[in-house]
């Protein structure tokens, strides 16, 4: 027991401090296991060697990696994007695996680890980049779908080339006959699981679910996950692959969000320690002897990028979308390192190439989030176009805006945003909503909502939004240095333009009160004065003081309140955001289940959903009546939980 807890531990300490200081740099925490690996691995400070113990739970960590991909593995999605995943994807693999299968040869590598290496560098970091996007808030730009699909197509190529891998390793003259096994295993084993899993996945989950255990709702995830990663190794393929079929299961029944949620914590711990484990075989003494190390991570990133590039630009993308989507995925991914892992057990690849692969893909990744945040000034030095694309953006916001006039600027259309607004049309007071989310922006304007895609923070923007006509400005998000840049922006436009902002708690209202906030709105400090009221009425004090007490107090600027004692859950508070209603625009397309259906017939109240509107032909018809029916074409709002938005869907779609 000593000897096997004392690597982990020493793991575990080394992770946490490291993790703790990448973020604190707002650094990928997928780095820092990298680094963490390298660091106390047997090639530097061989304070462990990679046991059997750390080498388990680094597999795991790569099933509920892969089982994540499963859960958003989606067949619409996919033919959604089919164009971008199934050409412009399965393009940027292929030529890349040929590519280095080129270069293996010239180097006179066997053409089986060119074709194992070629995997590998192909692929890019899903993890890095769909959280560098969504912080950015491009995951539905051109590019950024550009990016997803590509990166879908990578994850989807992980399977096959796991079952390739061993039958490359295979002697030449067996080969053919192992790759035809491996392939019958894996259809066989992937039709027997899809077809019954199908049938008994959402009926045993319904069964778990009822017993409203949260307990045993996460038992049985990490049942169904690992129980049928471990029937396809037993059928001679790998777990990683059971992994992705359970994936694919669970996604298509309504409790996919749930299960996201409850297995984040065991994925994002383990898929660490498989990172680690892959930093322990970087031998960093052999990477600064060896200058070809430079020379290929060079190659590598300019290389992949030009390729990426010039396919966009073949698949018809503009100039800096192109640009955008090939600085993107330039570096290596998690992936990579899943193929290599396997190349190198199976003996593909000698040590001698593996070192100098491995230390170009790390050092590809670590300056991966650089290259991005500098990509926006790339693209705009080499790319003209971009000046026409945020000409034409402009444009959109002064067309939705240029009827309004004496209106509410809302910046931000999160929940505050949307409520606000909410009250803005029970009172018949016109408004224009500005945010930067895509997928938000999509949803809501698919429903018929007047918000446009633009960031706040940005003076031309608040222009094309009729700033200059606009009564009062609303910034609707907690984000002081944000909101202090529209200040600046408002106040240089239209001096004495009264703006009220929205802050978290009373740390930061001097500071936007000098800046010119005509009023702001603390989160914490509102939800005490709501506490305060409601407890002094409970205890008797009349209505008529609690009333005057809360007045004095917001006229004092909260002053009495100012000074509250911090307990351990000031930093623990969060809501949860699965049970928290949300809305959801579903478009009825030809063949949905739903369609000539009364709204009355399709009980969605059962799943707790309501319909708050329908909109069809442009035409938005608020509380429709029950007797109304389903059309092709229709856009159905939905406002419930995650889980039960996602059953109504079903239920609209596919009865």
């Amino acid at each position: 027991m000593h000897n096997t807890l004392q690597p982990v531990l020493v793991l575990l300490a080394a992770a946490v401090l490291v993790v703790v200081i990448f973020r604190t740099l707002k650094l990928p925490p997928l780095l820092g296991y990298l680094i963490v690996g390298v660091a106390i691995g047997p090639h530097a400070l061989g304070w462990i060697n990679s046991t059997d113990a750390v080498r388990g739970l680094a597999e795991i960590g790569v099933v509920f990696l892969m089982f994540s991909i499963g859960l958003e593995f989606s067949l619409s999605r996919l033919m959604t994007m089919r164009r971008i995943v199934f050409g412009l994807g399965a393009a940027q693999v292929i030529a890349t695996m040929l590519l280095v299968v080129g270069a293996a040869a010239a180097l006179d590598l066997p053409w089986q680890a060119g074709v194992a290496l070629g995997g590998a560098l192909a692929m890019s970091s899903t993890a890095i980049l769909a959280k560098l996007l969504a912080e950015r808030f491009e995951l539905n730009s051109p590019h950024g779908r550009q990016i997803i699909g590509i990166l879908l197509f990578q994850d989807l190529a992980v399977v096959p080339l796991l079952i390739l891998i061993p039958a490359l390793a295979a002697p030449a003259d067996q080969f053919a006959g192992m790759l035809g096994l491996a392939l019958a295993k894996a259809v066989i084993v992937l039709a027997v699981l899809l077809f019954l899993g199908q049938r008994l996945m959402r009926a045993w989950f319904h069964v778990v679910a009822r017993q409203k255990s949260s307990e045993l709702f996460v038992l049985n995830v990490l049942l169904v996950t690992l129980g049928i990663a471990y029937i396809t190794e037993m059928a001679g393929l790998s777990l990683a692959l059971g992994a992705f079929v359970a994936g694919v299961l669970i996604s298509e029944t309504e409790y996919r969000y749930q299960v996201e949620e409850d297995i984040k914590p065991f994925r994002d711990v383990l898929l660490g320690l498989f990172f680690v484990t892959i930093g322990m075989l970087l031998n960093i003494a052999e990477v600064v002897e060896n200058a070809w190390v430079s020379v290929l991570l060079v190659t590598l990133v300019l290389a992949k990028t030009a390729l990426i590039f010039g396919l966009s630009r073949v698949f018809g993308a503009a100039t800096g979308v192109a640009l955008r989507t090939g600085l993107a995925l330039g570096a290596c991914g998690e992936f990579g390192f899943v193929i290599l892992a396997h190349a190198a057990g199976s003996q593909l690849i000698d040590d001698d190439v593996l070192q100098p692969v491995l230390a170009a893909m790390v050092l590809s990744m670590l300056i991966a989030p650089f290259v991005i945040e500098r990509s926006e000034a790339i693209v705009r030095r080499w790319s003209a176009s971009e000046w026409m694309s945020r000409a034409m953006q402009l444009h959109n916001i002064a067309v939705q805006s240029m009827s309004a006039d004496q209106h509410v600027l809302i910046c931000g259309y999160g929940r505050s945003g949307q409520n606000l607004a909410r009250f803005l049309e029970q009172e018949k007071v016109p408004f224009i909503a500005l945010d930067n989310d895509p997928e938000r922006i999509r949803e809501a304007a698919a429903a018929g909502e007047r918000v446009v895609f633009g960031d706040a923070a940005r003076r031309e923007v608040l222009l094309a939004a009729g700033l200059a006509r606009a009564r009062v400005v609303i910034v609707t998000y907690a984000d002081t240095p944000s909101a202090l840049r529209i200040l600046e922006q408002v106040h240089e436009a239209r001096p004495g333009l009264p703006v009220v902002v929205r802050t978290i708690d009373d740390s930061d209202v001097e500071k936007l009160r000098n800046a010119g906030a005509a009023e702001v709105v603390a989160d914490l400090m509102e939800a005490s004065l709501m506490l305060a009221s409601s407890t002094l009425m409970l205890v008797g004090v009349p209505l008529t003081r609690v009333l005057r007490r809360i007045r004095e107090t917001r006229e004092h600027r909260y002053d009495l309140f100012r000074g509250f004692f911090r307990g351990m859950s000031d930093s623990s508070e969060s809501d949860d955001q699965a049970l928290q209603p949300r809305l959801h625009s579903v478009p009825v397309s030809a063949g949905a289940r739903a369609i000539g259906k009364r709204l009355g017939e399709l009980d969605l109240a059962s799943e707790g959903v309501e319909i708050t509107a329908i909109r069809r032909r442009n035409v938005r018809t608020v509380t429709p009546s029950p007797d109304m029916c389903i059309e092709e074409g229709d856009i159905v709002v939905l406002l419930g939980t995650e889980s039960g938005v996602a059953a109504a869907e079903i239920r609209l779609l596919q009865g």
